[in-house]
């Protein structure tokens, strides 16, 4: 049986915690002078793989 390989793309998209998968966000780099300092708080802000799509992700990352 051949070993399992991590997809390198989702290893450098994704990071993981303990029970959850954390994910960057898009629309940071720039254009940022248009966007309100609460709306550039919120993109900054830590954000979480849905439910959804958890399985999925944890194939990519041979966590399943």
């Amino acid at each position: 049986m051949p070993k399992m390989k991590t997809n390198r793309g989702a290893a450098k998209r994704f990071k993981t915690k303990k029970n959850a998968i954390k994910r960057g966000s898009a629309f940071k780099s720039h254009i940022l002078t248009k966007k309100s300092p609460k709306r550039k708080a919120n993109i900054n802000s830590p954000h979480y793989v849905h439910k959804t799509n958890v399985d999925s992700v944890k194939k990519l990352l041979c966590m399943a």
